[in-house]
């Protein structure tokens, strides 16, 4: 090509250029000139082995002296290893490191003149699409770390790694999609700060009815300090996508339930200083779930308490005996425990009855015993009763006695009473008014009791006749002294804790609907206070909610016809064509009242409408500082038929003014 003129030579590289891949464009022109290219297809490029060493005349191997072998085994000798991992191709299409073979064990060390076996290397063109043979003059150093030793380097997957993108940023596809529940990998232990007898998170699950591995997964995202939205919005697949409602009902029980762990130990603690903890009581007392439970096992040990009669009969000496009738009753001789000049020990009969108060208290407190008591009540019908106090029938007021006449004989079966019959059934018995009781069948007393003496603290062996006689007395007497009024507890307790709780749901739920109300807008309004004796205070707004006009008309007093000239020259004059009524004292007659102007179309040529809207909070707003700073110059009076009217031109802004608690959309009000 040399001979050739320059012109030619210049077309030549061109279509010599267009001929060459793209991975041979980036080569110099010196080496063009020296070496005319060849399809790649017409010369088979195989891959470079390592030459097999030639077999040589072995010389006779001359004889070493002794110190010479001797220096020769102390020497380590120093091998390089290869670092070069060999690239296998796998079945997916992606790069894969694999570990260099080791050598076998026993195999015969190399010489030192013997070269370390190189793996052999496949092609990785199809992976990189670079060329086996290319120039090395753009290569630059590795910055990745050396490995040690027979260490492999894994890469990551592909699908991690947002391509087109910066390093840093990654995606992440190897997670879960979002909703998809992922239960807790290391079970549902959950280590508490004061542990009981019973487990957290299986208590929660039966409390709130979320599954365990849920629970679990909540109490570790709330001892974290993620809040309740950030859990509903992000943490979807940890909590099987429950709602917030539920989130803050599970955080509340967990609540709860730590705070019965946390006085049940203060309990221990003081009881121990003390001194009057027993291994029995231990147990009990970590058993409880409830604070009802708690001050069930704890009451007979307060201080200031006069003691149980169970105590008072443990004192005597009497605890043997009783665990010796449960234990092993043909050894019991309850004479012998009979001391003549000792009260509660002078006869047998008192001697018996101290045995049966240890024996009922120890019944009471039986964690078996109490769960078979609570799931027979659960299969029968348990009704609550509410009659006339006979105190507040005699001395009471007559007006608060006639608020509560639907529950002077009421009776309703606990699983189907409403929330606000709870409510006031309680606010009755605080006052006085009424009487409530909870009514157990007398079968749950049989069938309990059966139980208790048949399976599940007589002995399998034989029982005297007094025996038997003293344990069926002492079933008897802690189902009817203990046992029966902590039941009472927890159903009136129970009861009202959800009524408690459905009352706050329901206040929030009228609350939302009211502030949510869909507001009218652009108009011009007449707010309306309705009144008698003070007479029917009015207010006008503009479409955006300025004072326009106050006035003061009697509407009831004999004046209507005369008031009427008033209100419709005050409609025409604003062209205002929507009246808002309050609906407090005088509504209906106020109603009745513009109902008739306008069916006689006394207002034409208006077409006036008008609408009775909740005047809850508007008295008490007008006297509030709030309303002082926003209408220095008005009367009190007037401010409600302001804010009377502003209700329904934009009911958010208005609401939000006045305390939800004077809004009136609680359960009994």
């Amino acid at each position: 090509m040399s001979s050739l003129p320059r012109r030619v030579k210049s077309e030549a590289k061109a279509r010599t250029s267009e001929e060459l891949p793209s991975f041979l464009n980036s080569s110099s022109e010196s080496e063009e000139e020296e070496e005319e290219w060849e399809p790649k297809s017409k010369i088979a490029k195989r891959p470079c082995l390592p030459k097999k060493n030639e077999a040589k005349t072995k010389k006779a191997a001359v004889p070493r002296p002794a110190g010479a072998k001797k220096m020769v085994k102390k020497v380590a000798i120093k091998q390089e290893m290869d670092v070069s991992l060999p690239i296998a191709p796998v079945e997916d299409n992606r790069m894969q490191l694999l570990k260099p073979k080791e050598e076998d064990v026993g195999t015969k060390p190399r010489s030192i003149n013997q070269k370390p076996d190189v793996p052999k290397k496949m092609e990785i063109n199809s992976f990189q699409g670079k060329n086996k043979n290319s120039s090395g003059s753009d290569e630059k150093p590795s910055t990745s770390v050396p490995l040690v030793g027979n260490q492999v380097k894994h890469e990551k997957c592909e699908e991690a790694f947002a391509f087109d993108e910066p390093p840093s940023k990654k995606i992440k596809l190897n997670a879960c999609p979002e909703g998809k529940p992922v239960k807790n990998l290391g079970g549902n232990k959950i280590k508490e700060e004061f542990e009981m007898n019973w487990d957290i998170v299986q208590a929660l699950s039966e409390i709130t009815n979320v599954e365990p591995w849920v629970c679990a997964n909540l109490i570790n995202l709330f001892q974290e300090e993620n809040t309740i939205p950030f859990i509903a919005r992000y943490r979807k697949e940890l909590i099987n996508n429950l709602e917030a409602d539920a989130l803050r009902e599970v955080q509340q029980t967990l609540e709860e339930l730590r705070t019965v762990a946390k006085k049940t130990h203060a309990t221990i603690q003081k009881l121990k200083k003390e001194g009057k903890l027993s291994g029995c009581l231990l147990k009990a007392l970590l058993n409880c779930r409830t604070l009802e439970e708690l001050d069930h096992v704890s009451a007979p040990y307060k201080t200031g308490s006069k003691g149980t009669k169970a105590q008072r009969a443990k004192q005597l000496g009497l605890e043997p005996a009783a665990l010796s009738l449960l234990q092993n009753p043909m050894e019991l001789n309850l004479f012998s425990y009979i001391r003549p000049n000792t009260k509660g020990l002078a006869n047998i009969q008192e001697v018996e009855a101290g045995v049966q108060h240890i024996l009922a208290d120890i019944f009471a407190k039986d964690k078996d015993t109490l769960d078979f008591i609570r799931k027979l009540c659960q299969q029968r019908y348990i009704s609550i009763q509410s009659t006339l106090a006979k105190v507040s029938s005699k001395s009471g007021n007559e007006k608060d006695i006639n608020k509560f006449q639907l529950y002077h004989e009421f009776s309703c079966n606990i699983k189907n009473i409403q929330h606000h019959q709870i409510l006031a059934i309680n606010r009755g018995e605080n006052l006085k008014i009424l009487t409530v009781k909870v009514n157990i069948p007398d079968g749950v007393k049989n069938e309990f009791c059966w139980w208790c003496v048949n399976e599940r603290w007589r002995q399998k062996q034989f029982l005297k006749p007094e025996f038997m006689r003293i344990l069926r007395s002492s079933v008897e007497d802690a189902y009817k002294r203990l046992i029966h009024p902590l039941l009472c507890r927890e159903f009136r307790s129970k009861l009202t804790s959800d009524a408690e709780k459905e009352s706050v749901m329901m206040f929030g739920r009228n609350l939302r609907q009211l502030l949510l109300t869909s507001p009218v807008r652009g108009r011009t309004l007449m707010g309306v206070d309705p009144g008698y004796k003070h007479g029917c205070k009015l207010a006008i707004i503009s479409p955006t909610s300025q004072i326009l006009h106050t006035d003061v008309v009697y509407l009831h007093s004999g004046q209507g016809f005369r008031e009427a000239e008033k209100i419709k020259r005050l409609l025409l004059q604003y062209s205002c064509s929507t009246v808002v009524i309050g609906n407090g004292t005088a509504c209906r007659e106020t109603e009745a009242y513009f109902a008739d102007l306008i069916m006689k179309k006394y207002f034409a040529p208006l077409d006036v409408v008008y609408c009775i809207v909740s005047e809850a909070g508007a008295s008490i707003y007008s006297v509030s500082p709030e309303a002082s700073k926003e209408m220095p110059d008005l009367d009190p009076n007037l401010r409600s038929a302001v804010s009377i009217a502003r209700r329904v031109q934009d009911p958010l802004a208005e609401l939000v003014k006045i305390e939800p608690k004077h809004i009136g959309v609680g359960m009994y009000q």
